[in-house]
């Protein structure tokens, strides 16, 4: 799959765990999910400029929602942590949590 580095990361992933993570050099992002780990880091090492060391992914399941009688579910979608060589930081998350 060929994508560009932009279609692969869809947007940052800023909760408590999140950010308590960032301490650890830790960065959450929802990724596109036919995205693999080899696609994903050299997406995150080419738009924030920093090198990776690791990459986990993680595929998250649909929850059951209700609205009323009506049911569904939530969507699914892949979620990618991380982990950046140290002394590297994206300037990005600077003010979220840290």
């Amino acid at each position: 799959m060929i994508a560009v580095a932009h279609d692969i990361i869809i947007r940052p992933i800023i909760t408590e765990k999140s950010s308590r993570m960032m301490s650890q050099n830790k960065y959450t992002f929802e990724v596109l999910r036919q995205a693999n780990k080899i696609e994903i880091r050299k997406a995150v090492e080419e738009v924030f400029k920093v090198k990776v060391a690791s990459v986990h992914t993680v595929s998250v399941h649909p929850k059951p929602k209700r609205m009323g009688r009506f049911s569904g579910r939530s969507r699914s979608w892949k979620k990618a942590i991380v982990k950046l060589l140290p002394g590297q930081r994206i300037e990005f998350f600077d003010g979220a949590g840290i």
